[in-house]
C-alpha cells in the first residue's frame, strides 16, 4: 500500500488493511480443505479474476471431476486480493457468499419463510456471490421465483457472480427456468470458461 511521506501508515491506510485481512481470514475460515491447496488457473480465468472491475461474472463449466469446484474456490481468493486488496480502496470488509445448488434450492424452500428470506437477502447483497454445481438438482417453480429475485436483484445492481456447471448456460433453462437464464446468460457473456481433462477423482493430472 502508498505510505505516507516518513512511511509510516496513514489512519485511513490502516483502516484499509484491517478490513481487507478481515476479509480475507473469513474467507479462508469457510473454505473447505481440500480446496485450500493452490492449483494452476486456466489463463481466462486469471484474466477475468485480476482484470474483473466488479460487475462481470464467471461461469465454470466441463465435464464431472476437471477441478470446477476447486477453481471456483481460489479464483474467488484471488478476486478478493485483486479487488479488495492493500491498496485498493473499499468500504467495509467486502462480503463473498458461497454455496451449494442442492443447498441453496433447499433452504428456498416454501416453508422456510424468514430464514428463507434472510437468505436471499444476503445473496442478492453479497459483494461476491458463488454458486457450485448450478445443474445438480432441477428448482421447483417457487425455487425458480426465489432464484429470480436473487439474480435479477444482482443483475440490475451489477454484482458479480462465479457459477460451477456441467452444462452451459445455455442448457439451463429447464432447470432454473428462462428468467434466471437469461440473465445469467449476459451475466457472464464472454466469461463462459469449458475446463477440460481426466477426472482428478480417479487419478486424473491435477
Amino acid at each position: 500500500m502508498p505510505s505516507s511521506s516518513d512511511d509510516t501508515p496513514s489512519a485511513r491506510q490502516s483502516w484499509l488493511e484491517e478490513r481487507w485481512v478481515e476479509a480475507a481470514r473469513r474467507f479462508d475460515a469457510k473454505t473447505p480443505v481440500i480446496y485450500q491447496q493452490e492449483i494452476e488457473f486456466d489463463e481466462r480465468v486469471s484474466d477475468w479474476a485480476l482484470g474483473n472491475t466488479g460487475s462481470s461474472s464467471l461461469f465454470l463449466t466441463g465435464p464431472i471431476g476437471v477441478g470446477k469446484t476447486h477453481t471456483a474456490w481460489r479464483v474467488c481468493r484471488l478476486w478478493l486480493e485483486n479487488a479488495v486488496g492493500p491498496g485498493i480502496p473499499w468500504k467495509g470488509s467486502p462480503v463473498i457468499a458461497t454455496t451449494r445448488a442442492t443447498s441453496l434450492f433447499d433452504a428456498l424452500r416454501p416453508d422456510a419463510q424468514s430464514e428463507g428470506r434472510r437468505l436471499i437477502e444476503r445473496l442478492q447483497t453479497a459483494d461476491l456471490l458463488f454458486v457450485d454445481d448450478l445443474a445438480a438438482a432441477r428448482a421447483s417453480d417457487w425455487t425458480r421465483e426465489r432464484l429470480f429475485e436473487i439474480f435479477d436483484e444482482r443483475y440490475i445492481n451489477r454484482r458479480p457472480v462465479v457459477i460451477t456447471s456441467d452444462v452451459l448456460p445455455s442448457n439451463l433453462t429447464e432447470i432454473i427456468g428462462p428468467r434466471v437464464a437469461s440473465r445469467l446468460a449476459e451475466m457472464c457473456r464472454g466469461n463462459v470458461v469449458l475446463l477440460d481433462g481426466d477426472d482428478r477423482r480417479k487419478g486424473g493430472n491435477r
